[in-house]
């Protein structure tokens, strides 16, 4: 860890020490792709950046390419490099890598030397400029839950503790696999000490690692952990939620353990969740959703303490929700948790302090002005933070340029979503259905993401579709073998 401001003036004295460096960027998925470098090689790259294959954005995440060739790579253009670009001030150090120097990177266009269009750093860095130019900054906060299994049998090496996992479901059904530990005990206060190298080991680590966690406990369900990372600006929150994965897997990988973030992992269980946070903060430092006084006669009681330009927000989220889905949602697994009665939202709904509608206003009095700020809980833990943080700017900031009204009243409390009260659409059922509305040609996502990002994200989704489709699946086999 360092706090020490990195430059192209001073990083070879910063590396004076090292021999080594790993850099690495996210792709569509949020998965971190990168490489370990020579010293030597990474100071001469430092300014302009250097090739990186562009195949990362034209394969899933298991590397099988896109079954439609996307524009970004493909063999017209001969999977050429990209160019990536390291930020210097991303600086970090890996505790559990001997303290190998990393940076992150952002891919650029080699042509235009602008990012990709699906390059998630780059993304969020081009949603955030237009609020960043009329003067605000986005604050963030992410929380992620997670199960995590570990599958029986000894483990005689370091190396070959996380591979067990893997050989285990070779010849065991998924639901097999035990979990961390059994049961359902939330906030409990004994049951890390099951695992107490790991847990406090996650926590010291993500502090060296600036990827903070501000609160560390189990959740309801079997091997399930909750963390929510410290409150930030949102660009660096987007890559604090995706290092925070990477520390935790890497934790996994040391203690022979599978860290799970699908949205939906056990059936019958509740789902992982990968809830946000945002607020916009004006060049004066102070909470821009907070108005100075209560409006003594506002449209709805839930909005009494926000502001003007908080309301548009709001409005900008839920008029365009429907439209971002598959950033929320992005895989088959993804809307197997976006189903009634598990604390998972499912409609186009918000309320003051009301946990299950989909957007959360957190307000005095039950919060203090400064805090005042969304808590947006559609996103999964599977989504990748940059896209919904990207998202959530995008389509709040649309509220504001064009100063929408709120366009349903707030969910009642101790009313269900989807019930006779939710004035809201109901929310896309699958990947297949959020896909049609998310690329259609009136899409708000076009109008804040442009035709290129929305073609290209789609495309990968589409993919994802198309396998689902062509897979035989368990429970198609043990309920039709016989009987049809």
């Amino acid at each position: 860890m360092s706090d020490q401001e990195v430059t192209v003036h001073n990083v070879a004295e910063i590396l004076q020490d090292d021999r080594m460096v790993k850099v690495a960027g996210y792709d569509v998925d949020g998965q971190l792709r990168g490489k370990l470098m020579k010293k030597s090689k990474f100071i001469s790259i430092v300014s302009e950046g250097f090739g990186f294959c562009s195949v990362i954005f034209g394969w899933d995440q298991h590397d099988q390419t896109y079954y439609k060739e996307l524009t970004i790579s493909n063999k017209e253009n001969g999977y050429r490099d990209l160019v990536a670009v390291p930020d210097l001030s991303s600086f970090r150090r890996i505790p559990w890598e001997n303290n190998v120097p990393f940076f992150l990177v952002t891919f650029l266009d080699p042509d235009t030397r602008k990012p990709v269009c699906a390059c998630p750093r780059g993304l969020l860095q081009t949603v955030a400029a237009k609020a960043e130019a009329a003067g605000y900054r986005a604050m963030a906060g992410a929380e992620y839950e997670f199960y995590q299994f570990r599958a029986p049998g000894d483990h005689p090496t370091p190396e070959r503790a996380a591979s067990q996992t893997a050989a285990f479901l070779q010849s065991n059904q998924p639901d097999a696999l035990p979990s961390l530990t059994e049961g359902m005990f939330g906030y409990s206060i004994t049951r890390p000490l099951h695992n107490q190298d790991y847990y406090y080991g996650i926590y010291d680590a993500c502090e060296q690692f600036r990827c903070d966690i501000e609160g560390w406990h189990t959740e309801s369900g079997p091997g399930v952990y909750e963390a929510a990372l410290q409150f930030g600006e949102a660009k660096e929150m987007a890559d604090k939620a995706g290092l925070f994965k990477y520390v935790v897997k890497a934790y996994g990988i040391k203690h022979g353990i599978t860290p799970c973030f699908m949205a939906k992992p056990r059936q019958g269980l509740p789902g992982n969740s990968g809830h946000m946070h945002l607020s916009l903060v004006g060049s004066d430092g102070k909470n821009a959703f907070i108005r100075d006084t209560p409006d003594p006669s506002p449209q709805y009681p839930d909005i009494a303490h926000l502001s003007d330009l908080g309301r548009h927000f709001l409005a900008g989220l839920l008029v365009g929700l429907p439209d971002i889905m598959p950033l929320f949602a992005p895989t088959i697994n993804s809307y197997k948790r976006l189903v009634e009665n598990f604390w998972a939202p499912v409609t186009v709904s918000w309320g003051l302090e009301h946990r299950a509608a989909s957007i959360r206003i957190i307000t005095p009095p039950t919060a203090s002005p400064k805090a005042t700020r969304f808590e947006v809980r559609v996103p999964g833990a599977d989504a990748n933070p940059h896209f919904v943080l990207a998202a959530i700017l995008a389509l709040g900031w649309r509220g504001v340029e064009k100063k929408l009204e709120i366009p349903v009243p707030p969910l009642s409390k101790g009313e269900d979503m989807g019930g006779a009260a939710d004035k809201g659409v109901r929310l896309a059922k699958s990947l297949k259905e959020a896909i049609v509305t998310f690329t259609r040609p009136d899409s708000v996502a076009r109008e804040v993401f442009g035709d290129d990002f929305v073609d290209h994200f789609g495309g990968t989704r589409e993919h994802e579709v198309r396998l689902w489709e062509e897979a035989v699946t368990d429970w198609e086999v043990k309920r039709y073998i016989e009987t049809v």
